[in-house]
């Protein structure tokens, strides 16, 4: 894919280099619905760069003034309808970037790829993940209850958990939204 740029971020394909950020937030991932992308090591998060390197449906959410990779998008098509998601490094929580990059990424899937529909998974107690659904427009379509288990109890046991459905559909994305235009400040590392 062609970068993206926003105020902030630059949206691209992954490469190699990426791999140290990539670590820093798949060492210990915050959503358990990320927890099979656990990286163990630094040459777990190379191989991991290089796979997505390959591909156009995980996208690098890198800051624009220091290129530091910071998250990732993914954008997998199936036809005209989009499943969409995200994962940031926690380092970087509370500064608006995920809103910023997946607002500039949806633009990019209803007008350059023709989206008709995006959807994502949440998982029920992901809070941030759902007040950025709710703040990119989305609805929430459905609860799935027991859906999925990423983790077992002490017994072996699955521990199963609730998981929401939210969507837009292309006529419903509104352009001009200002509550995603103006960023908090952020103190973050650089």
């Amino acid at each position: 894919m062609d970068p993206i740029e926003t105020n902030r971020l630059v949206l691209r394909n992954f490469r190699s280099a990426d791999a140290p950020g990539l670590y820093a937030y798949l060492k210990e991932p915050g959503a358990s619905c990320f927890l099979s992308m656990k990286l163990d090591d630094m040459d777990a998060a190379e191989a991991e760069a290089e796979n997505r390197r390959r591909s156009d449906d995980c996208i690098a959410v890198c800051l624009k003034d220091s290129g530091e990779l910071i998250g990732d998008l993914f954008a997998v098509p199936e036809g005209d309808t989009f499943a969409v998601g995200w994962n940031f490094n926690g380092d970087f929580s509370g500064c608006g970037f995920a809103s910023e990059a997946a607002r500039a990424l949806f633009a990019y899937l209803f007008s350059v790829k023709g989206a008709r529909r995006l959807y994502a998974y949440v998982e029920d107690h992901n809070r941030a993940s759902r007040r950025l659904c709710e703040r990119l427009g989305m609805r929430q379509e459905g609860l799935f209850l027991e859906y999925v288990s990423f983790i077992k109890d002490d017994n072996g046991e699955p521990i199963f958990e609730n998981t929401m459905q939210y969507a837009i559909l292309r006529k419903e994305w509104r352009q001009s939204d200002d509550r995603l235009q103006d960023h908090p400040p952020c103190n973050k590392p650089a």
